[in-house]
């Protein structure tokens, strides 16, 4: 007779999948993936206010959830998304809105630092300005071979300083200043070698690395995953000193844990682990 233990992990695997259309966004979970799909394509998929509201609760919901493994970003259209809108950005809007839309845009890269599941950029097209803020912003970047970006903002007498942020912390100095004071777009290569995305596929190939990818992070454990992502995230702005350090904390912690002890096991009974994800 089996165990409870044993019947637990023999059970068929649910798979939860559902679909929620909004004005900006489609959001469709399925098998422990969330693909948040920008739909907004008559302003370019800009990240209006309303945009990035809807892109934060998407991005946040339910996101302890054990079930959930991975997030991804794609747009709909030929343009990932172009940025800030900058018709709520004139005089008439006010300060205070403008103050209010700079808020809401950290808020929502730091949703996507801040998820314990890894978010993918899947791009297949223009990113540019905040838009391209928002893809660099993204753990894992995968583009097609057409896409291309750009930040272009001082065209428009607008310098993309918060985009820079992000593609100055992804890529050298000489090409992070060359995107924002040129305003020119790179191609889907040069933001390869670049080192802005994580890979580029022909655009019939897109779904499928991305696909492999999710699959290949749903074999991990879960809070193994978050863990390592939060602390990578931490110690990217410490020193060397002081990242070793916190290192080590975080190692013991990990080795410590029931995924981190079921790991060791697993590696020395030559078995496949059994994850608790907890």
């Amino acid at each position: 007779m089996l165990s409870s233990f044993e019947r637990n992990i023999l059970k068929p695997f649910t798979i939860i999948s559902r679909s929620v259309h909004s004005q900006y966004l489609i959001t469709k979970e399925n098998n422990g993936t969330r693909e948040i799909t920008l739909n907004h394509e008559k302003t370019k998929n800009s990240l209006s206010l309303a945009m990035m509201e809807n892109l934060i609760t998407a991005i946040n919901e339910n996101k302890n959830d054990t079930s959930l493994r991975a997030i991804i970003l794609s747009a709909n259209g030929n343009v990932f998304s172009a940025g800030h809108n900058l018709k709520e950005l004139q005089t008439s809007t006010g300060t205070d809105q403008h103050k209010l839309i700079f808020n809401k845009a950290t808020e929502l890269m730091k949703s996507i630092i801040l998820s314990p599941v890894p978010v993918i950029a899947k791009v297949n097209g223009f990113a540019t300005a905040a838009g391209c803020q928002l893809v660099a912003t993204c753990d894992i970047i995968i583009c097609s071979n057409k896409s291309k970006f750009s930040t272009p903002g001082a065209n428009f007498g607008i310098f993309c300083s918060t985009p820079g942020i992000a593609i100055g912390r992804s890529v050298p100095k000489s090409k992070a200043m060359y995107m924002l004071l040129t305003g020119e777009p790179i191609t889907a290569q040069e933001a390869y070698e670049s080192g802005l995305v994580t890979k580029v596929v022909p655009a019939d190939k897109l779904d499928e690395e991305v696909n492999r990818i999710v699959e290949q992070i749903k074999h991990k454990s879960r809070c193994v995953i978050a863990l390592g992502k939060e602390f990578f995230y931490k110690q990217i702005n410490l020193n060397t000193l002081d990242a070793y350090r916190l290192g080590e904390d975080i190692m013991v912690q990990n080795i410590n844990s029931n995924d981190g002890q079921e790991g060791i096991q697993s590696f020395v009974e030559k078995r496949k682990a059994i994850w608790s994800h907890k």
